[in-house]
């Protein structure tokens, strides 16, 4: 096998991806890019997008396009540097102060995405010599950040508050972290909030909270979950969030108490390091928080979006944008992906290891501004894979993750 890989220098040192790429492709694994057309013109029939996270139909929205392109025209296409030296801007300072007031928080802080957000605030908020406690169905951005904090870990069953509380009550440590998505990316389903908080003050430990598929979607006007709970707000407990799903934008943020903002600046390397969000995302943020605020009744329509295409699929009343259909095998769900694109509809495909193997399914996310010809479509395309009756049909190309 070594001759094989021999060239005129030696060794190919990159061998071992070849019999990698294998393996996937040989497991239904294998994943490509899908560069996706730009949208079609106002009025003109496109792809239906049922997988983007664009839930409130922001993403190309006129007054937000307009926000991004004056922020630009008046700072420019960068930030210019990292957070603490020129890449905060005033425009930053109000998204800040707008975010933390539409949630309920009592300070907001910008991070360039949703990931780094949370990288951010978990390891500045843990570190060597204290615990998280991690459910184990959240994001891969929460997972890292545990990787990287240096603390003990304890991995508890999804959504199981008993074994929350079960570790933080057993702990050593001085200083406990609970973290958990509110609305889980893959299935939709929501964190028990309220009990897990519950725990966390028994126990002296602070709650943190993914809020990338919940704000825009759930609560008052759109306001997260942790605000439907009435537990915004409180000090011990701070929210992550993006600006890319419902916002339609770019950029990510921690709201919690000022304390929480403060330590972050100093500590939170992710933000130290990184260069600060470009001003047109920021921009585009403000204009979509300002559309938000004065039509909330998007955040009502999606969720009534996801309702009618769970009822499509035959599933659960969903509690997110987020509804799945589950087909098993990662090779029948890409098939199922690419034979939905090709009849006008845009779905996600989610298999391993972003699902449990053997979960593998086209996940579905509804938008806010779907019309009936939309859904008319989805009814007939989605029945047919619901019941099975698609497998007849022409598979042409299609996306899948």
């Amino acid at each position: 096998m070594l001759a094989q890989n021999l060239t005129a220098a030696g060794p190919d040192p990159l061998a071992w991806l070849d019999a990698e790429a294998a393996d996937r492709r040989s497991a239904g694994l294998h994943r490509e890019l899908s560069p996706r057309a730009a949208d079609a013109p106002r009025g003109a029939r496109g792809p239906i997008d049922l997988a983007s996270n664009d839930y409130l139909g922001l993403s190309g929205h006129p007054e937000v396009i307009a926000g991004a392109v004056d922020a630009a025209r008046r700072w420019g296409t960068g930030s210019t540097g990292s957070r603490l030296v020129t890449g905060s801007t005033e425009e930053h300072d109000a998204l800040e102060r707008e975010l933390a007031d539409f949630a309920g928080a009592g300070s907001g802080l910008i991070f360039s995405s949703g990931y780094t957000a949370n990288l951010g605030a978990v390891t500045a908020l843990a570190g060597r010599g204290s615990l998280i406690v991690s459910d184990a169905g959240s994001h891969a951005s929460l997972v890292d950040a545990c990787r990287l904090s240096r603390a003990r870990v304890v991995v508890t069953p999804h959504a199981d508050v008993d074994a929350v509380e079960r570790a933080l009550a057993t702990r050593d440590e001085s200083r406990a972290l609970v973290i958990t998505d509110s609305v889980f990316s893959a299935d939709g389903d929501l964190a028990p909030l309220r009990a897990l908080h519950a725990a966390c003050r028994r126990r002296g430990a602070v709650l943190l909270v993914d809020e990338a598929h919940a704000l825009g979607v759930r609560g008052d006007g759109g306001r997260g979950l942790v605000h439907e709970l009435g537990l915004a707000g409180a000090p011990d407990v701070v929210v992550t969030a993006t600006l890319s799903k419902s916002l339609g934008g770019q950029g990510g943020v921690v709201l919690a108490d000022p304390r929480v903002r403060e330590h972050l600046i100093d500590a939170a390397r992710s933000f130290i390091f990184d260069t600060g969000l470009a001003p047109a995302s920021v921009g585009a943020a403000r204009a979509a928080l300002t559309v938000l605020g004065r039509e909330p009744a998007r955040a009502v329509a999606v969720l009534d979006r996801a309702r009618e295409l769970a009822a499509i699929c035959g599933g659960a009343r969903p509690e997110s944008a987020v509804v799945s259909l589950v087909l098993g095998d990662p090779q029948r769900a890409v098939d199922a992906a690419r034979w939905c694109a090709g009849r006008g509809l845009r779905v996600g495909c989610f298999r391993p290891p972003s699902v449990p193997a053997g979960t593998s399914r086209l996940r579905l996310t509804a938008r806010a501004d779907l019309n009936a010809g939309d859904m008319a479509v989805a009814a007939d395309v989605l029945g047919a894979v619901a019941d099975g009756s698609w497998i007849a049909g022409t598979r042409t190309a299609g996306a899948a993750s």
